[in-house]
């Protein structure tokens, strides 16, 4: 997705342990038009797969699947990463380990919108070790629950979640592949 790259190339900030920070546009500050065309990107990718939800973890997938929900014309779950007092009971759970963040946190989606019938396709801003999508796949084996995929907004192809989720049979489709960080520059994939 050519737009993509061209904000990461004028927005990104490459940061030391291979981290791309892309808060001007998807992870603080969002660009709600840019999100648009990437919910319109990953749905017309899974048009045909039968999506009944679109699953993320919260809080930087979430415009990008709702944006995609959106277009599919179908609900959004976000697992939380925090307890609720509201929602403390008849959970699925995953933890999950945050390479940026270097902690772990257990996710969370309540059996109440979760249907053994869906196909679900989940949609995460990064893709790097897969920890988030190996979450949401654990939480889709607990409920029971068919996995159309996995779109991702930015995949960080230099490190091996990517591959490791393909390895497994999961289709993955990343708007945004990137090469290397090296350097400080931001290298994409070659289509």
């Amino acid at each position: 997705m050519r737009e993509l790259q061209e904000k990461i190339e004028q927005y990104g900030t490459v940061l030391p342990g291979n981290v791309l920070k892309v808060d001007a546009f998807l992870n603080h500050q969002v660009d709600p038009e840019l999100m648009l065309k990437v919910g319109q990107e990953f749905a017309k990718l899974f048009a045909d797969e039968g999506i009944t939800k679109v699953w993320t973890v919260e809080s930087s997938g979430i415009a990008p699947a709702v944006m995609t929900g959106l277009e599919l014309k179908v609900p959004v779950i976000f697992a939380r990463k925090h307890k609720s007092l509201t929602l403390n009971q008849n959970m699925y759970t995953a933890d999950v380990y945050s390479y940026t963040k270097k902690t772990t946190n257990r996710i969370s989606i309540s059996k109440k919108y979760v249907d053994a019938n869906d196909k679900i396709l989940m949609i995460d801003d990064f893709l790097a070790n897969g920890q988030a999508v190996e979450g949401m796949l654990e939480i889709a084996d607990q409920a029971g629950v068919d996995v159309a995929g996995a779109g991702i907004v930015i995949e960080k192809s230099f490190q091996p979640g990517a591959q490791e989720l393909k390895d497994r049979g999961i289709r993955v489709e990343s708007l945004a592949r990137i090469k290397s960080l090296a350097d400080g520059k931001v290298t994409f994939m070659e289509d």
